[in-house]
């Protein structure tokens, strides 16, 4: 304890600013200066000492910090400052939620009886391990198949409704929406706000996840965030998050705007956007552009119909310039030519033969008339036949009083042979 000398002389009654606290009384109270300088007095014989917590204010004035820390696990807060110079010698950047530990020194201003801490070294606690249990899960999940491309559902072109999970008022938010609708004005969005970052960060966006895959309106959710350093966005790598983005039936695209540290929802999500606006790019599409499209696809098939038109109409003078269809007279004319040619060749070739069997008929006839035995029985002869119908050839072959048939040339009688006669001469053959 500090010991404050008398500045009164003897018998005099000492003043407020020269009595110590210690024997303040009633009678003899001490001055606020000496209360004050005598709390500085002792806080500065306290050393500096390191302390755990998270960071509950941080405003950046000019190039000071002056900010505030809380207990992990009580509502305990400290005030704290950070001057310029402490503030240049920082590696990492801090922010609202961030889990640190610092270095700090008590410190009293006596002219407003106020208390703070100023701050001398700040970090993160526990980020390289974090970051070694993260690298750990991804390598985990790759190996389950989690983050397999085959697992990862399409977007569909134009949704009905989109769901969006962010922060309340964030400029994610905003973002999302602002470049949503300019991209097409009637795009309706399910919006459910969670905090993203610290410890309420993933039950909060786990609940909107499944309320919002619930839905069947909702035909994709989007989980955006504004970035952040490695340590706010840790929440994004938690197992249960992502595990519940995997089983979501709804497609999920991550839009958490960082391009150096990629938290383990970038690789499950079945579409990683690097920023918020790139996600409103990549899921809503351009009004504009499908207008464009539509018409560039209309002139296309209407110069295709119109080239079709012309082939066919070209094909079609073709085949009308044919002889067959441009004058189909002219192949009936030449085809009953043909015919009467062929129908006057054929009556002549018909004549022509009749006459030539005609004449061999008579040649025939001639010939059979001429060796038949009728001419020979015209001129008079007779043919001689026993009754067994065989022709009689010489007399011997009729004893007397054997039956024959004599046939004439016209009919036939019975006759009786008598036998030959004497008189019967036969004639000699040559």
């Amino acid at each position: 304890m500090t010991t404050f000398q008398p500045t009164h002389g003897p018998g005099e009654a000492p003043s407020s600013d020269q009595v110590s606290p210690r024997d303040s009384g009633p009678d003899q109270p001490t001055s606020v200066a000496r209360l004050n300088q005598t709390i500085k007095a002792s806080i500065d014989r306290w050393g500096s000492v390191w302390v755990e917590g998270e960071i509950t204010q941080w405003n950046v004035r000019g190039r000071n910090v002056f900010g505030g820390m809380k207990d992990l696990t009580s509502d305990a807060q400290i005030s704290l400052q950070i001057w310029s110079n402490v503030v240049a010698q920082f590696t990492d950047d801090f922010h609202v939620g961030d889990h640190v530990i610092a270095c700090l020194k008590a410190d009293y201003f006596v002219k407003r009886g106020s208390f703070s801490f100023q701050v001398s070294a700040m970090k993160h606690v526990g980020l390289g391990a974090q970051l070694e249990r993260l690298e750990r899960l991804r390598r985990q999940l790759q190996k389950e198949g989690v983050f397999d491309p085959s697992r990862k559902k399409a977007l569909p072109f134009l949704p009905s409704r989109i769901g969006l999970i962010t922060g309340a008022n964030s400029d994610a938010e905003k973002d999302v929406l602002r470049n949503a609708q300019l991209r097409w004005p009637q795009v309706e969005f399910r919006t459910i706000h969670a905090t993203v970052q610290g410890d309420r960060s993933v039950p909060e966006i786990i609940a909107a996840l499944e309320q919002l895959d619930a839905d069947p309106d909702v035909d994709v959710i989007i989980i955006a965030r504004g970035g952040g350093d490695p340590q706010t966005l840790l929440g994004f790598s938690d197992e249960k998050l992502v595990r519940a983005v995997s089983a979501a039936s709804t497609p999920v695209v991550s839009a958490i705007g960082h391009e150096n540290d990629r938290p383990l929802l970038d690789d499950v999500a079945d579409l990683r956007a690097s920023t918020p606006t790139d996600a409103a790019k990549r899921v809503v599409p351009d009004v504009g552009e499908q207008r464009a499209l539509i018409e560039q696809l209309r002139s296309r098939l209407t110069m295709r119909l119109q080239q079709q038109i012309s082939h066919g109409i070209q094909q079609l003078e073709q085949i009308r310039s044919r002889p067959s269809l441009r004058d189909p007279d002219s192949m009936i004319r030449q085809r009953q030519q043909d015919l009467f040619l062929s129908l006057s060749r054929g009556r002549e070739l018909m004549a022509r033969n009749l006459e030539r069997a005609e004449r061999r008929t008579g040649e025939l006839r001639a010939s059979l008339r001429a060796l038949s035995p009728a001419s020979t029985l015209a001129r008079g002869y007779a043919i001689a036949q026993l009754d067994d119908g065989s022709i009689l050839r010489n007399s011997a072959s009729a004893p007397d009083g054997a039956a024959l048939t004599l046939t004439l040339d016209e009919g036939a009688i019975a006759a009786t042979s008598h036998g030959p006669t004497p008189s019967a001469v036969t004639p000699s053959r040559k």
